[in-house]
């Protein structure tokens, strides 16, 4: 559970950390929204007037521990993407769940 909101915690950080379009021009939110559950499940997402965006969603999920003991763990999918300085798009689309943070993207370079 902690790598998981450390995961979604770092993915924050790269999107806030996205090149804006202007250099010291602060980007303005033109979306944003929130969901919560009871169960603990969330949708998230918001879209700024420089190309940035995420969009996430978290669902409860029952899995079994190294011991075979049930436990709740936050399945977490999601997208986020932001335009850099020389106008390119950059999309990134993850899932976060008991077997780590899996991000796919052209971005990212393959083996």
């Amino acid at each position: 559970m902690k790598l998981i909101v450390i995961a979604a915690l770092a993915l924050v950080a790269v999107v806030v950390a996205a090149p804006a379009e202007q250099p010291g021009k602060v980007a303005s939110i033109v979306r944003s929204g929130y969901e919560h559950s009871p169960d603990g499940g969330y949708i998230f997402n918001f879209e700024t007037d420089d190309g940035t965006s995420r969009n996430e969603n978290g669902e409860v999920k029952q899995v079994n521990d190294a011991e075979n003991k049930p436990h709740n763990v936050i399945l977490v999918r999601g997208s986020y993407s932001f335009v850099d300085t020389d106008g390119h798009t950059h999309s990134v689309e993850y899932v976060a769940d008991e077997n780590g943070f899996q991000p796919q993207s052209d971005d990212i370079p393959k083996p």
